[in-house]
């Protein structure tokens, strides 16, 4: 796969643009998104306990994701409107670290690919966390923000080491 040298949210007199993906054929696209939020061990017992002062943290984070996930374009301007096929949100809880690993996995079958909804998908289900949960802990902190991955398109497939 050849690797994009340009800025493709630019045009040539460098002012931004939407990407022009009419001719581009549609595929399915897959992306996933990886981020982390950590907090005291009081905080923690709370989310997976689903007895925080607000109600389910985690279960609240879920909608949230998959709220923002079809609400991306919204958000950032030069995004696509996408018709999503699937968001899924998985929560990776470690007692040890006090830690919840959330990872959320976005699918269509288009144009463009589903990067951008992943990666919002993930940061707003953190945010919701440390929502719901800053009541009991103002130090939550939210991290390791990244793309694990992508499937479909011109670009193919790719996989962070």
């Amino acid at each position: 796969m050849k690797k994009e040298t340009r800025l493709t949210h630019l045009d040539e007199k460098g002012m931004p643009k939407m990407v022009d993906v009419s001719p581009k054929n549609n595929t399915v696209r897959i992306a996933s998104a990886h981020a982390k939020v950590s907090m005291s061990a009081e905080a923690f017992q709370l989310a997976v306990g689903k007895g925080g002062k607000k109600g389910d943290a985690l279960g609240t984070a879920k909608i949230a994701g998959i709220m923002a996930a079809k609400k991306t374009s919204e958000l950032i301007p030069l995004c696509h409107p996408l018709n999503i096929e699937s968001c899924d949100i998985a929560f990776k809880p470690d007692e040890n670290e006090s830690s919840i690993t959330i990872i959320s996995t976005v699918k269509i079958s288009g144009k463009t690919g589903v990067e951008m909804e992943s990666l919002t998908s993930a940061s707003v289900a953190a945010l919701t966390v440390y929502d719901m949960l800053k009541a009991v802990d103002k130090s939550i902190e939210i991290s390791e923000i990244y793309l694990i991955s992508k499937e479909g398109g011109k670009s193919g497939t790719y996989k962070r080491k």
